[in-house]
């Protein structure tokens, strides 16, 4: 799947469980879009984000990550899906105040299993890469 495309379908899953996820939504994180296997979601680094280098904490920035995949993955009658794995590349560090976007894209979903790429920005420039791997559940 491409990279410019866009959300054509809202995916009310992914709003539905972001509504209810509790840890993200108190990171003060906001999902901006869901599609079928895209999602944006946005955060700020706060205060309480940074390391003892003054730079946000990488779990954090994980984090974030993560709930984009999260949302990107969960798709109308798709059963839950989880993550597997995941992995991240940090290009640069963020600091407090900073506006974080990830953005996931699904690349290929094989039977109950899937691959998703998140691209965290600050602006235009690349702050971290993700790659999750996901699972869905048996129902």
């Amino acid at each position: 799947m491409s990279d410019e495309r866009a959300p054509e379908v809202r995916n009310e899953t992914a709003w539905r469980m972001f509504e209810a996820d509790k840890a993200s939504r108190n990171l003060g994180m906001r999902l901006l879009e869901a599609g079928e296997g895209t999602a944006v979601v946005e955060m700020t680094v706060g205060p309480l984000m940074v390391n003892g280098h003054a730079i946000a904490h990488g779990g954090f920035v994980f984090t974030l990550a993560d709930t984009a995949f999260a949302c990107a993955c969960n798709v109308e009658g798709g059963g839950v899906t989880v993550a597997a794995g995941g992995d991240i590349t940090f290009v640069t560090s963020a600091r407090e105040g900073d506006v974080l976007v990830a953005t996931a894209v699904e690349r290929v979903v094989y039977g109950r299993s899937g691959v998703y790429d998140v691209t965290v920005r600050r602006g235009e420039e690349i702050v971290a890469e993700f790659r999750g791997r996901s699972r869905t559940l048996s129902r």
